[in-house]
């Protein structure tokens, strides 16, 4: 198949050859072109240095693990980042959320799914790409300041740095100012019908929003909880 220039670069993160091999072989068919690295510490060096419109990262891998990884390359970057992971264990798919990463999967996954889910995750963040270039739309909440069009925040004049997950429920909320809303409602509105997660993944999502945007994250003053029902936003 010929190179398309305009073709997503997508890195993957994976120490096992052959499961790399047949993502790479699924994607490219798809028209991707893709990237290997094949432990922690060169995935990292890729990252860094690419640019890459997609990252799948492996949580176990040599030299350094995915979650290692995860959080460096969002100390700088917001590439969308879907972390791969052999457990079913709860604390992995909370921690990879925590650390920055847009989606995960549980091996064993079928490539329908996962090629679902990169499509997503990506025609997501070329939506923040498109909506940066317009115009300035920017809302004030008591000092809380959510640019709606070039997907930024600033909390008293200061840039606040979210992921795309972040910053697309906090707009959620912000435009339906004191509607209340199930976490299985902000999970299908927000992450759309294309993420299989569960409900967790919102709690984990407000939880990194309240450490960025409240004074007091023990005490949020933006985003509140209805006990037994769910979130909602409010100004100050």
């Amino acid at each position: 198949m010929p190179t398309d220039e305009n073709a997503k670069k997508i890195l993957i993160i994976e120490d096992e050859m052959s499961i790399s091999d047949i993502i790479k072989f699924n994607l490219k068919k798809e028209g991707y072109e893709c990237e290997q690295a094949f432990d922690g510490q060169e995935g990292l060096d890729k990252a860094l240095a690419g640019d890459f419109d997609l990252i799948l990262l492996d949580i176990m891998l040599p030299r350094l693990d995915g979650f290692e990884v995860c959080k460096r390359v969002r100390e700088t970057s917001s590439v969308p980042i879907i972390m791969l992971t052999a457990k079913e264990e709860e604390v992995d798919k909370v921690l990879g959320l925590e650390l920055g990463a847009d989606d995960y999967i549980t091996k064993p996954f079928g490539m329908r799914e996962l090629i679902a889910r990169i499509k997503a995750n990506i025609r997501r963040s070329d939506q923040l790409a498109a909506k940066a270039a317009e115009s300035s739309d920017v809302k004030d909440f008591s000092g809380l300041e959510i640019d709606m069009n070039r997907y930024q925040v600033r909390k008293n004049g200061e840039i606040l740095e979210l992921t795309l997950r972040e910053f697309e429920l906090l707009k959620y909320l912000a435009e339906r100012e004191e509607r209340v809303f199930s976490r299985e409602q902000l999970l299908e509105e927000v992450w759309g019908y294309e993420y299989y997660g569960d409900i967790r993944t919102v709690d984990v999502t407000v939880r990194r929003l309240r450490e960025k945007i409240e004074d007091d994250p023990s005490d949020p003053k933006y985003i509140l909880t209805r006990r037994g029902i769910g979130y909602y936003f409010r100004r100050p």
